[in-house]
């Protein structure tokens, strides 16, 4: 689905590809973890191990241009081309070039042994890396197949397949739908869908969320100037749809997103955490949690 030269070029930023339509790239927190300086939020907030997760990605394709992504979405497709692989072969193709990418702390004073043994197993699936998840047909049985391997999934989506969100026989772990935009007008403005019934596609989903017997988890990236005065209307999406939880996370002006936003969007953990006690001050919703670095704010569902 990709150019050489794109592929060439993803490459060089350490992403490995798997089969026809799968890549991977192990996260900077993995790679902190190992050397024992610090942990992803994820662990904080829900008990992961950071060393032993996988991130990677079944479907190199996306349903919307955000203003805000890090990556670059000229090369998305918004439609399936070619074979679709087995998801046996995706995991294991996935681990094995994890392995690779991780050989290199072999040696290194800093890790120990135990935990680079530990990091060439992965129990925890960040099933986001790039592109949109549920494109891939066969997500149900990715998802079933981690589960038989005793990982942990973390799924996240843009909430715009409501049909394939009905067809999971396996749900994951925790179920992330990303939202920046509450409204449909503000929507079209920054997320760029490139299909005109996606709003209501991500309406359904949404509507479905408290039927899910699963952790699910409403993630917002707050942008300064575009979405961070919006606190009432996400505390009422956030409440009528039932979600678990909500993370509240800065707009980081990294990657492609450079070319699109300005630095001043990127706000600061002081106003992440600003943004966070407005809805809590409009909502059922209580903060439970920050990660300083991250510039990221838990809220949990009060009982």
């Amino acid at each position: 689905m990709l150019t050489e030269n794109k592929m060439k070029e993803l490459e060089e930023r350490q992403y490995r590809f798997v089969g026809n339509h799968s890549a991977v790239r192990t996260c900077n927190w993995l790679k902190e973890s190992l050397r024992c300086d610090d942990v992803c939020y994820k662990q904080k907030f829900y008990g992961i191990q950071s060393h032993r997760c996988l991130q990677m990605t079944p479907a190199l394709l996306c349903n919307q241009r955000c203003r805000h992504c890090w990556r670059d979405t000229s090369f998305f497709s918004s439609e399936w081309e070619g074979p679709v692989d087995d998801p046996v072969d995706i995991i294991d193709g996935c681990t094995e070039a994890q392995r690779e990418l991780i050989s290199g702390f072999g040696g290194n004073e800093d890790v120990p042994e135990q935990k680079l043994e530990e990091a060439k197993h992965p129990n925890q699936a960040a099933i986001s890396l790039t592109g949109e998840p549920m494109f891939y047909p066969r997500i149900s049985e990715l998802i079933e197949e981690f589960h038989r391997r005793d990982f942990t999934t973390f799924l996240v989506t843009n909430g715009t397949f409501p049909e394939r969100i009905k067809e999971l026989k396996e749900l994951p772990t925790n179920l992330y739908v990303s939202v920046e935009a509450p409204n449909e007008e503000l929507y079209r403005k920054h997320c760029g869908p490139v299909e005109e019934d996606i709003w209501y596609k991500l309406q359904e989903t949404l509507g479905l969320i408290g039927q899910l017997d699963t952790t699910t988890v409403l993630r917002i990236t707050c942008i300064e100037g575009t979405n961070m005065h919006l606190t009432e209307e996400f505390a009422k999406l956030a409440q009528e749809a039932g979600f678990d939880y909500i993370e509240a996370k800065a707009y980081m002006h990294v990657g492609y997103s450079q070319e699109r936003m300005d630095r001043s969007a990127m706000p600061s953990h002081r106003s992440v955490k600003r943004f966070a006690e407005r809805i809590e001050e409009n909502s059922n919703y209580g903060v439970s949690d920050e990660q300083e670095r991250s510039r990221v704010v838990l809220l949990e569902r009060k009982k």
